[in-house]
């Protein structure tokens, strides 16, 4: 079974205090549904038409496993408490297998 990534790009942040509220319970819902952080942070180096934004990875097992975990009602719960503070891309890909 191929892993799965979820791919969140923050495209601004209005505010970090929201954010850091965020983090203390998404992460925790994340690691709780077999989410592994493998990067978060600004870019090192972005080319062609990459834009610097803060950027998280996470790989999960599954696609499923994904999918169940960003819908999970801790996970939801976590982002209710960043409403409005920042504007964000999430996509969930399916790895290569």
């Amino acid at each position: 079974m191929a892993k799965a990534y979820w791919i969140c790009f923050y495209r601004s942040i209005s505010n970090p205090d929201a954010i850091a509220e965020y983090s203390k319970l998404a992460g925790p819902a994340i690691l709780s549904g077999g989410g592994r952080f493998l990067g978060r942070g600004m870019p090192a180096k972005t080319y062609e038409a990459g834009k610097n934004m803060r950027t998280v990875v996470i790989e999960f097992d599954s696609l499923q496993q994904a999918m169940s975990t960003f819908e999970s009602e801790a996970y939801q719960s976590a982002c209710r408490t960043m409403h409005g503070a920042a504007e964000r891309d999430i996509r969930i890909i399916e790895g290569a297998s």
